[in-house]
């Protein structure tokens, strides 16, 4: 009985902080829509309806997220690096253990940074009218593979990162030096979808996993900060999928290219 009280209260309290939350949204669109363009809001009862929507759903995703995806997400770094499994019974733990070591942590750092991304909504979005804007060019699923292929290099590079100790801003330096130099290469149309293809990656379903993963990694190697090392993967899940998705287009030019030469 306790715990549903809980639970209730928990609700109701996040509820109102999502209603405070989006209210401006609201008073924005709505005054924009009233006092600027003069034009009336047609289908009022829907569009309340989407409201509500919006932040009962809204609420569900915050508890969901306190509740579950954090605690687990820090739960797995913690388990992946516990010197118990890193080390088989009676072999000999060193005072200092070798990046090496925490292979586990990468492949799970990789294989979540791709399992969120493809359930990204915001990215199959993004695939979906890239898709009907190239007239079926771009591939929904080629689009969405290249964008998580990037994501789980991001984030297995940026846990390499937490458990070496090295400095943030080398990586992001080397990585914009890259992208800098791929969008003189890339194709041109393909460059602007390749830049919002990074910022899709940092929404609902991958921020919060990614997050929790570099907090309980940052927390339980040796000799990490998680204030100064258990931030910044965000960054990494960024940056790789603009490099991924000019790649992915590269590529399919240079295909291209080779069939009709076949051809000829």
């Amino acid at each position: 009985m306790l715990g549903i009280e809980s639970t209730a209260s928990h609700f109701i309290d996040t509820l109102f902080s999502t209603i405070r939350d989006v209210f401006p949204i609201a008073v924005i669109i709505f005054g924009f829509q009233l006092a600027v363009l003069r034009r009336p809001v047609t289908n009022w009862p829907k569009i309340v309806l989407g409201f509500v929507y919006v932040i009962v759903g809204l609420t569900f995703f915050l508890m969901g997220l306190e509740l579950a995806l954090f605690p687990l997400g820090e739960s797995m770094a913690m388990q992946l690096t516990a010197l118990d499994f890193l080390f088989d019974s009676g072999e000999v733990v060193p005072a200092e253990v070798h990046w090496s070591k925490y292979y586990w942590v990468y492949v799970f750092a990789a294989a979540i940074g791709f399992s969120t991304t493809i359930a990204e909504p915001s990215l199959i979005a993004v695939a979906i009218k890239a898709n009907q804007v190239s007239g079926g060019t771009i591939k929904v699923n080629g689009l969405r593979i290249a964008v998580a292929l990037g994501v789980a290099f991001g984030i297995s590079l940026g846990s390499y990162r937490i458990v070496a100790g090295d400095p943030l801003h080398y990586y992001i330096m080397v990585g914009y030096v890259l992208v800098v130099i791929q969008t003189y290469f890339a194709p041109k149309t393909i460059v602007p979808l390749a830049y919002d293809s990074g910022g899709v990656t940092t929404s609902t379903v991958t921020v919060p996993i990614v997050t929790a993963l570099g907090l309980g990694l940052a927390s339980s190697v040796p000799g990490r900060n998680p204030m100064l090392d258990g931030f910044g993967l965000i960054a990494f899940a960024s940056l790789f999928p603009m490099i991924t998705v000019m790649g992915y287009a590269q590529l399919s030019v240079w295909k291209a290219k080779r069939r009709e030469e076949n051809a000829l």
